[in-house]
């Protein structure tokens, strides 16, 4: 067997037709930065206080690097489109994949349409312009930020690499700027953020910090979604999966140790962390830091607008290949447009998903934004993290059966440190959901005191409504798509986009 699976193993006919090789190294490093580093979660990890920052550190470590040499390995050997789709497939089965594809592509609609966009209306109706909450001002902005990041994805990707990439830029450029003003502002007024700092851990901030931790670290394999629209996958893989994983642990890291040396932890809040601490340490410039903070303010919205585009570009082809393959819902779903080369339906059906979550959402909150960020981003959380409990089985698996494939990049110590990287990710990743899942439980079980209502703004049954029901209702439609896929039956036609042959 060839380095190169058959296209009857790894992808559907007809579906990758209209494809273009149009990322190289430096392409994929920025959009893995665009897509992983989350400003939405900088101010949510610094609500941790100092120990906060020593999770950080210790996760890029333990968690951060073994998962960076599986992926790395995994995704220069197998390159082909739709990336964690077809490595489950290959493994465990269409099923399994199609599900497990569901779980990790709406991840990022309700991401979108739930903390992304909450926290951009915050921000610009704090540091730009008034909006209010629940205005025509607020959903018109809410409804343009949600269409932008979906029309960004749908245009073609020689073309929209660009937007990704500028949003890589802009998101370290604000972060550094950040961090080094930190630094100045802290060398004048002192960094009083650090008295009240504890960075011993404990295990109180361990449980609580986990699943956020996880969720920003995780990601990186995203742009192996566009396999086969890179120009050399097995070469520029690895390579820009250990670049963007050490610029991420660099923007995770620096910029949550800045805000707590300057803010005192008890002041962090998830919402306005980052912008509050930006409106504290710009005050150094004098006269020029009001239109250096609305500056800011407008490159924080646009990162975030960047990296919901960057997601939609990546999970959305993971979905659409899902179709595609005959594995859920219609074949049609699954189409790419032959001049576009971008699954139009799909990337459609993403900006669907997310406004009516933003709707729900805004309207579930009662205008409470806070509550809403809190609760959003844990679903987000509950349902990446719960698609990698496939996910990493199956890189295992594809090391042992498929040794004949050509790896052109190989984890340290053969399979011994392959496994040893996998026991580790999966044990981190089953702490994560569960956490995320069923926050206070395992705190109740060490007999560490836990206030959830005061935590959560909510009663438990309200929350764990909220959570558990949405993985119900996922689960249903994915059990949904599953049977229209097998009574379309898999050489049904995808009709419209692909082009004639």
């Amino acid at each position: 067997m060839s380095s190169h699976l058959s296209s009857t193993d790894s992808r559907a006919p007809h579906t990758t037709t209209a494809l273009r090789r149009s990322l190289k190294r430096l392409d994929i490093t920025a959009l893995a930065i665009a897509a992983v580093i989350s400003f939405d979660t900088v101010g949510q990890i610094a609500t941790g206080g100092g120990e906060a920052a020593t999770w950080t550190a210790a996760l890029a470590l333990f968690f951060l690097v073994p998962y960076a040499l599986l992926f790395a390995e995994t995704g220069a050997a197998f390159p082909q489109e739709g990336g964690p789709y077809v490595w489950v497939k290959l493994t465990l089965g269409r099923s399994a994949a199609a599900l497990t594809t569901l779980l990790y592509w709406v991840t990022n609609p309700i991401w979108l349409g739930g903390s992304l966009v909450f926290l951009a209306a915050e921000t610009w109706d704090g540091f730009v312009f008034h909006l209010g909450s629940g205005t025509f001002a607020d959903y018109t902005f809410k409804l343009l930020f949600v269409w932008t990041a979906i029309l960004t994805a749908v245009v073609s990707l020689s073309r929209g690499k660009w937007i990704t990439t500028l949003g890589a830029a802009v998101k370290v450029l604000t972060l550094a700027v950040f961090t080094l003003t930190a630094l100045l502002y802290g060398l004048e007024h002192g960094f009083h953020g650090l008295t009240d700092a504890h960075f011993a851990p404990t295990t109180a901030g361990f449980l609580a910090l986990v699943p956020i931790l996880l969720f920003a670290y995780v990601g990186f394999e995203a742009p192996n979604a566009a396999g086969e629209e890179m120009h050399d996958p097995q070469r520029d893989v690895p390579a820009a999966l250990g670049r963007s994983a050490s610029v991420a642990a660099c923007c995770y890291l620096l910029p949550v140790l800045a805000l707590l040396a300057v803010v005192p932890a008890h002041q962090v809040t998830g919402i306005g962390g980052f912008m509050e601490g930006a409106r504290l340490v710009f005050g150094i410039y004098g006269p020029a830091a009001g239109p250096l903070l609305t500056l800011t303010a407008v490159m924080f919205v646009l990162a975030l607008l960047t990296q919901g585009s960057a997601w939609m570009i990546v999970s959305d082809r993971m979905q659409a290949m899902a179709a595609a393959d005959g594995g859920s819902f219609t074949r049609r779903l699954g189409a790419f447009h032959p001049r576009l080369g971008t699954p139009v339906r799909t990337n459609l059906l993403s900006g669907a998903v997310a406004t009516v979550f933003m709707i729900v959402a805004m309207r579930v909150a009662e205008g409470d934004a806070g509550a809403v960020f809190a609760v959003v981003l844990t679903v987000a959380v509950t349902t990446l993290l719960l698609s990698y409990l496939v996910i990493v089985p199956a890189l295992v698996l594809l090391r042992l059966r498929r040794p004949e494939v050509v790896r052109p990049y190989r984890v340290p110590f053969g399979n011994r440190g392959f496994m040893t990287c996998a026991v580790l990710v999966y044990a981190w990743i089953l702490v994560g959901s569960w956490c995320a899942l069923f926050p206070g439980t395992l705190e109740a079980l060490l007999g560490i005191e836990y206030a959830f209502d005061d935590i959560w703004g909510m009663s438990r049954a309200a929350f764990e409504a909220f959570t558990l029901g949405t993985v119900a209702v996922l689960l249903l439609v994915g059990a949904v798509g599953l049977a229209i896929a097998r009574r379309e039956g898999p050489d049904a036609p995808m009709h419209g986009d692909e082009p004639s042959h």
